[in-house]
């Protein structure tokens, strides 16, 4: 996996469109969650116990998870130019088997995640510090393993979008049809689909992995609605997953390069 990650970043690392996309879900990441906590209704900011811990990490890993679709964006990306290059091509020529490369652009998607979800753990802290009442709280990291079902929920956003980049080969078509089924597709289905079987449909079982800390007050207002804890959703993520990379290299292998 460490030869194939010093290929991958080989291609990765002289790519703009890569920094790009990057910077720009970092420094939405660090916008997103610092306006969210400060919001003002009377002249008081209506999200300070944003930065309170333990409360943070589950808002911060909510807040987060609204910008998932750009590192499925990036993945697309990465996985057509393989295509539009004839790199994929290639590299089987070279002697690569086509699950090597699934395993390449997979290892692309841990690296990116755990990225992710290292910045964002390292924004908590430092929101945490300088924001919340008091350093020395000894509760400091109660709750963060929401860091880490964030780094799930993103692996599993980046291994959809990997799937259907390799079934649609086309990078527009590729991203609108991620976004459809992301966005808009699965929910229209979700309102005519009862709540015990919708619950194990993949975006909300991804999205049941960071809920929203108010979700209380969100059933009430719509209605309540049987879901996944974050715990429950893992498994089930995890299975979406497997399932995703197989399709993957499913495809890869089925298909002419």
């Amino acid at each position: 996996m460490t030869s194939l990650l010093r290929i991958e970043l080989r291609k990765l690392l002289p790519y703009s469109t890569f920094w790009v996309l990057l910077v720009l879900q970092l420094s939405l990441l660090f916008i997103f969650f610092y306006a969210r906590g400060h919001v003002q209704v009377n002249g008081q900011a209506a999200g300070a116990e944003l930065y309170q811990f333990p409360r943070l990490w589950q808002h911060i890993a909510y807040v987060s998870s609204f910008l998932n679709l750009i590192p499925g964006i990036l993945i697309i990306i990465l996985v057509s130019d393989e295509y539009a290059f004839r790199t994929f091509r290639q590299q089987v020529i070279d002697g690569f088997s086509r699950a090597t490369l699934v395993q390449g652009k997979y290892s692309v998607i841990l690296l990116l995640a755990i990225a992710l979800a290292l910045y964002v753990l390292l924004l908590g802290i430092g929101f945490g510090l300088y924001y919340g009442k008091g350093a020395e709280n000894t509760g400091m990291f109660t709750d963060a393993q929401y860091i880490l079902y964030y780094l799930l929920q993103l692996v599993g956003y980046m291994s959809l979008a990997m799937l259907i980049a390799f079934l649609l080969r086309k990078t527009g078509l590729a991203i609108m049809v991620f976004m459809a089924y992301t966005l808009v597709v699965e929910r229209l289905i979700n309102w005519q689909t009862p709540d015990a079987i919708d619950k194990y449909f993949p975006m909300k079982v991804l999205g049941n992995l960071t809920p929203n800390p108010h979700r209380e007050l969100e059933q009430l207002m719509l209605g309540t609605s049987e879901v996944l804890s974050p715990l429950q959703a893992t498994i089930p993520a995890v299975l979406y997953i497997g399932l995703f990379c197989f399709l993957s290299y499913y495809l890869l292998r089925a298909r002419d390069l």
